[in-house]
């Protein structure tokens, strides 16, 4: 099995990064909150241009965003669900439900808690991790926000900004395609991710690699082929990717380990990590070498912190991906990207990568092709009221 060794790029040696304002973290635990009630907002984001997968196109992005309301402020989550089940499992209108029925009563039932006693009262209920993910952050954000302490500080971030990698949906053609990384070049990330499916995946890969030379690339294929296609994703070897991604289904962790062994590029898995446990079985079974750490797809930014301590104490290598985030999950991304262990370029790009307004009033932005760690209390961020009215299609309080 490969491993990544000098292809990381150099943008990520922890020696040259810049520290966190805060230093080493203790991992203190954030003060208890006192829950009054939750408000769920479903938005509808116009993107900058179709976002095309393995699994579909969107033009709108369609997000849950929470606010935690509680007698010493508010706090802010997302869930980024899409609103149909084909990334994953949850959607839209099933998170709404599942939040608005169950998981917010047990939480307003708990009235006073800690966020890291969230995941405890919400483990009843099945599933559901990207929402009790967005409810979680909701509270994490208040109850940080109230201590005046940042959530880069509080997860153990060691840097005060991260590399930006991009991820790059299926285009029209292969000139499309390097039409588009090359505007992503010029304006600075440091890795381009580009997306594949069967039949779009070796020319594509060959068009990026030769017109852009030895730029730090990686293909994300989410979960299009089986171990059948293996012959092909074996073409993709001499392209000397940094990691091919999520490239069989999300439960297949014992196929994924026999491709690994055919393969020199290194297996990087997506969905198939949605626990501490799932990346522990994943590890032990050689089924991967690298992880991508989504807080939503494993619950919420605590359990994401464990998977990364897991990954730091066996030497993977860990990098951040995105779900098309707002800039309430877009900070929070950040933050965790701080970490020491994620020594990969991840995918917090710049807010006007998607969206042409943001619904917080200072938007990630690309410096240097890298993304600032907010350090304010909480998310570091601001609502922008007007713009989160602009998008707001559904809205739903649910108090105590």
């Amino acid at each position: 099995m490969a491993t990544l060794g000098a292809r990381i790029p150099a943008t990520t040696d922890h020696s040259r990064a810049r520290r966190y304002p805060g230093g080493m973290p203790t991992r203190e635990p954030a003060a208890s909150v006192t829950l009054d009630g939750f408000e769920l907002r479903v938005l509808h984001i116009p993107l900058v241009s179709p976002f095309t997968t393995s699994f579909g196109t969107e033009a709108v992005r369609e997000v849950i965003v929470v606010r935690a309301h509680t007698p010493d402020g508010d706090g802010w989550g997302e869930i980024v669900t899409q609103s149909a089940p084909l990334y994953s499992s949850e959607y839209t209108q099933g998170a709404w439900d599942v939040a608005r029925r169950y998981l917010i009563p047990a939480l307003l039932d708990a009235h006073t808690l800690a966020p890291e006693q969230v995941a405890g009262v919400l483990a009843p209920f099945v599933g559901h991790r990207m929402t009790k993910a967005g409810l979680e952050l909701a509270v994490l954000d208040a109850a940080l926000r109230s201590q005046g302490r940042p959530l880069g500080g509080y997860l153990g971030a060691v840097r005060d900004r991260v590399p930006s990698g991009v991820s790059v949906g299926i285009q029209a053609d292969p000139s499309a395609l390097v039409d588009a990384v090359g505007g992503y070049l010029d304006e600075g990330y440091v890795r381009i991710k580009i997306k594949i499916k069967p039949g779009r995946d070796v020319a594509d890969t060959a068009a990026v690699r030769e017109a852009f030379g030895t730029i730090p690339l990686q293909v994300d294929a989410n979960s299009a082929y089986t171990l059948a296609d293996a012959d092909t994703l074996a073409e993709l070897d001499r392209f000397d990717l940094l990691l091919i991604e999520q490239p069989l289904q999300e439960d297949d962790l014992v196929d994924h380990a026999a491709l690994a062994g055919m393969l020199c590029t290194p297996v990087c898995l997506d969905e198939s990590i949605t626990s501490l446990k799932a990346a522990t079985d994943a590890l032990a079974l050689g089924a991967t070498s690298v992880i991508n750490i989504k807080a939503g797809r494993v619950g919420g930014y605590l359990e994401a912190v464990r998977i990364h301590d897991l990954c730091r104490d066996a030497g993977i290598p860990v990098w951040c991906g995105g779900m098309l985030e707002t800039g309430i999950g877009r900070a929070a991304n950040a933050a965790l990207a701080a970490l020491p262990g994620f020594t990969l370029p991840g995918d917090v790009s710049a807010s006007d990568r998607f969206y042409h307004r943001d619904i917080v009033t200072e938007p990630a932005v690309l410096e240097d092709g890298h993304v600032r760690v907010p350090t304010g209390p909480g998310l570091g961020v601001e609502i922008d009221p007007l713009a989160l009215e602009e998008f707001t299609v559904a809205r739903e309080t649910v108090r105590r």
